[in-house]
């Protein structure tokens, strides 16, 4: 398998070699070192090496952790192939070329060129900070973002924490997950990479400088997309669960009912029956069977029945 390994270590000669030759003998085939930080006599450094599947990763830790001054502050899964130097640009050329789909295809090769598990294209709610108390107040998040977009690997159903879409930075969740979001810069669109802890591996954090590498990426996709990701938003709720109304049903067949408000039912067929409330029907004057059919009309002025042969019988009136 694949492993990205990132230890910290001392910034002078030998010790990057002293590194190297403890994978190698611990059994890891490097192919990959990128140098993410250089700073007062420290450097922080990715190794990308394939790892036999059997061997166990605590021999691999406790080799580099006998170097003196070496720290390992990460090792977890890489996925694909490891990142070289043109792939930034050949991905902001295939944007430009099919910019229809220029934020999935973001989204879905942002994990392989930063070894991440998976990515997301999130829409921060408008009403993302609300003032509380008086005075000053305080500014929190309102609400968690819609997934515009997610790539393969990211887990269903997926749950984002709160984010403000103002600057690029990293963050770090519950369970050993960490984020790296970058915003777009319009319609509240953000861009989430995760890592997280899995199969008894302990992943790191997103260095600052893979943040700044997000945010130059995202940046200029947002150039080349512009007024595209105003088109960019959540998916729309599944139309056959929506219900329009306290209790709405449609259904058409020989016993039809059609169901608007609390409790209102209306059918027409040979058996139909008229309903206007909640439960009872409503009456405005004697209830007449019609032998048009065996529906109830309800109403005062109800026709008389006329049967052919058959002579109209008086109409009978009863005097108080």
């Amino acid at each position: 398998m694949l492993l990205r390994v990132r230890v910290t270590l001392p910034d002078r000669p030998g010790t990057l070699g002293q590194v190297a030759r403890t994978l190698g003998v611990a059994g890891a085939d490097i192919v990959q070192v990128v140098v993410l930080e250089r700073l007062g006599g420290r450097a922080v450094d990715d190794f990308t090496v394939v790892w036999p599947g059997a061997a166990r990763v605590d021999r691999l830790c406790a080799g580099l952790g006998a170097i003196p001054g070496v720290r390992v502050n990460g090792m977890w899964r890489a996925i694909g192939a490891p990142s070289g130097g043109g792939q930034d640009a050949e991905l902001l050329a295939q944007i430009a070329a099919n910019p229809a789909d220029g934020v999935a295809t973001l989204v879905d090769a942002m994990p392989n060129l930063l070894a991440a598990g998976w990515a997301a294209a999130a829409v921060v709610p408008a009403d993302w900070a609300v003032r509380t108390g008086t005075g000053g107040g305080s500014v929190r998040g309102s609400g968690a973002p819609a997934v515009a977009y997610a790539s393969w690997r990211a887990p269903a159903p997926l749950v984002l924490p709160e984010v403000t879409p103002l600057r690029a930075r990293a963050m770090d969740g519950p369970a050993g997950v960490h984020y790296a979001v970058a915003p777009f810069g319009r319609a509240g669109l953000v861009l989430m990479l995760t890592r997280a802890d899995a199969d008894g591996l302990s992943a790191a954090g997103f260095h600052v400088t893979e943040v700044d590498r997000i945010a130059q990426l995202v940046r200029a996709a947002a150039t080349i997309l512009g007024d595209r990701l105003d088109l960019v938003s959540a998916p729309p709720p599944d139309p056959t669960t929506a219900i329009a109304g306290p209790v709405a049903t449609s259904v058409v067949g020989p016993a039809a009912t059609s169901v608007v408000g609390p409790a209102a039912i209306s059918a027409a067929a040979p058996t139909a029956t008229s309903v206007v409330g909640p439960v009872a029907p409503t009456a405005a004057g004697p209830v007449t069977r019609s032998a048009a059919g065996s529906g109830v009309t309800s109403g005062a002025a109800v026709a008389p029945l006329r049967i052919p042969g058959v002579p109209t019988p008086a109409i009978m009136a009863r005097h108080r």
